[in-house]
């Protein structure tokens, strides 16, 4: 089977056909190596429908000269598996009460904590001089610790313009933190 030509004819033509023939021959055997990665029942089954969802909507994006079909399929449901376990410690952490990482240690000297909170407000003040869109991309991502799929989701905007928005606002966060230094 040509997985590649499948891919390219859902991408030109929204063929449902074509899409059909890539689920039932790749969903089961997401599902399979999910649960294989530990993952419970429900979750394997999610991110089967959920790499399928993605590979119907960026079927346009196939290239079949950088990576084969089924390369670029399981990329896809491995990226989702990843999304999914992020998600899934960050409730852990919350659930458990546990201290953040970045928290500061009380039993260190007073300057470090002093410099520290500086740095903080530094950043804080450098983040508030970025526009809006690039301020909220950053507070997505590095402060809520969010996957950018899930950025660009919840923005309802391109997945590159996620990672466009993140670039220039870290430029220009070094050049703002560099003028301050």
């Amino acid at each position: 089977m040509d997985w590649a030509d499948l891919i390219g004819r859902v991408a030109s033509d929204g063929d449902r056909e074509a899409f059909k023939r890539l689920f039932e021959h790749f969903a089961p055997r997401i599902k399979g190596l999910m649960l294989k990665a530990d993952c419970n029942a429900e979750e394997a089954e999610e991110i089967a429908q959920s790499t399928m969802i993605a590979v119907w909507r960026k079927a346009h994006q196939f290239d079949p000269a950088t990576a084969g079909a089924a390369a670029w399929i399981f990329t896809i449901a491995r990226n989702l598996r990843i999304d999914l376990f992020r998600r899934r410690m960050r409730a852990d952490r919350l659930e458990t009460g546990l201290e953040l990482p970045d928290a500061p240690d009380q039993a260190e000297p007073a300057d470090i904590l002093i410099s520290r909170g500086q740095d903080a407000a530094r950043i804080a003040s450098a983040i508030q001089q970025l526009s809006a869109e690039q301020s909220l991309v950053v507070r997505l991502s590095f402060i809520e610790e969010r996957p950018h799929p899930e950025i660009a989701r919840a923005l309802g905007i391109p997945l590159g313009t996620v990672k466009s928005r993140i670039r220039l606002a870290m430029n220009r966060l070094r050049d703002i933190l560099d003028e301050e230094a």
